[in-house]
Order: structure tokens, then C-alpha cells, then sequence
């Protein structure tokens, strides 16, 4: 057994990092907020969701969740449970990084890339980086975030939805 990993862990894997993966998306709607990377971003529409449809949040606590072996943000925040509706998603975040402290897990890096026809995201990536600093406890040079269109393919491209995608790097403390 490697002493590095922890006790816990050491039936998962053997080695001295994880990696996880987390995907999200969320149709757009009027009358809601618009919520990507826990800040406000003006626009006619949000996303449609239980919590407030954060779908950059919501991948990268998925990635968190996946890399230490802990499921998914369904089995931890049901979007059938009350307690979830219209709740803000850093706190799903915040949580989930936790998670992983407390079972003895270290964040390496985050990348992570939004999906999304409109608005432009580049001006708000930079508020986005802080507000996810804030929920994850990393700094900010272990986060990266990127926006890319669709190229006006699927719903994505038709400005129906916008998703987001993660990737982690973990390690034992």
C-alpha cells in the first residue's frame, strides 16, 4: 500500500493522483438569471434548473466528485430535494471541494470550458476565476477557464442551451 494515498482511497487506485471528468448543460429561458462560474452575466436568458443552472459550476463539481470516487452532484444535491431550488451552485462547489479535503485530497488544477453560442464570455471570465477561487479555496493560477461556440451546430449552436465541461487533477495530501 502507498503511503502517500490515503487509507481509504487505497482499494480505488493505487496511484498517487486521480483525475475526473464533469460535464453539464442547461437549456436556456427567459425570465431567469443568467449564472456561468458562480457571477451574474447580463442577458435576456438563464438557465433552466432546480439550483440556478450554474453549468460551469455544476461540471466542475462533477470533476471534483468523480475524481475521488464520490459519484456525481445528483447523489449529493437532488434536484428532487426542496432544499436545492434555486440554490446557488458555488455552495454545491463548496461542498464537494470539502468533500475531498476531508477524505484527504488535494486539488491540483481545474480546466474548464463553457459552451456557448452568447453572450461573449471573455469579459467575465477573469470574475468567474474569482468567485471559483473563492468556493474552491484554490488560487486562481490552478483554475482555467475557456469559452468556446458551437459554430452554430446543435442546441448549443442555436443559442437553445449552454453547457460546460471539467477536468481535475487530484493528489493525496
Amino acid at each position: 500500500m502507498d503511503s502517500k494515498v490515503p487509507e481509504h482511497e487505497s482499494s480505488l487506485t493505487g496511484a498517487p493522483f486521480r483525475v475526473g471528468i464533469g460535464y453539464d448543460i442547461h437549456r436556456l429561458a427567459s425570465g431567469r438569471r443568467l449564472v456561468l462560474g458562480g457571477i451574474e452575466i447580463p442577458f435576456d436568458q438563464g438557465l433552466l434548473g432546480h439550483s440556478d443552472g450554474d453549468s460551469l459550476a455544476h461540471a466542475i463539481t462533477d470533476a471534483l466528485l468523480g475524481a475521488a470516487g464520490l459519484g456525481d452532484i445528483g447523489a449529493h444535491f437532488s434536484d428532487a430535494d426542496p432544499r436545492w431550488k434555486d440554490a446557488d451552485s458555488l455552495g454545491f462547489l463548496k461542498a464537494a471541494s470539502q468533500m475531498l479535503a476531508d477524505r484527504g485530497w488535494n486539488v491540483a488544477n481545474i480546466d474548464a470550458t463553457i459552451l456557448a453560442e452568447q453572450p461573449k464570455m471573455m469579459p467575465h471570465i477573469p470574475a468567474m476565476k474569482s468567485a471559483l477561487s473563492r468556493a474552491t479555496g484554490l488560487d486562481q493560477s490552478q483554475l482555467n477557464i475557456k469559452a468556446k461556440t458551437n459554430e452554430k451546430l446543435d442546441a448549443i449552436g442555436r443559442g437553445e442551451a449552454i453547457a460546460a465541461q471539467a477536468i481535475v487533477l487530484i493528489y493525496p495530501k
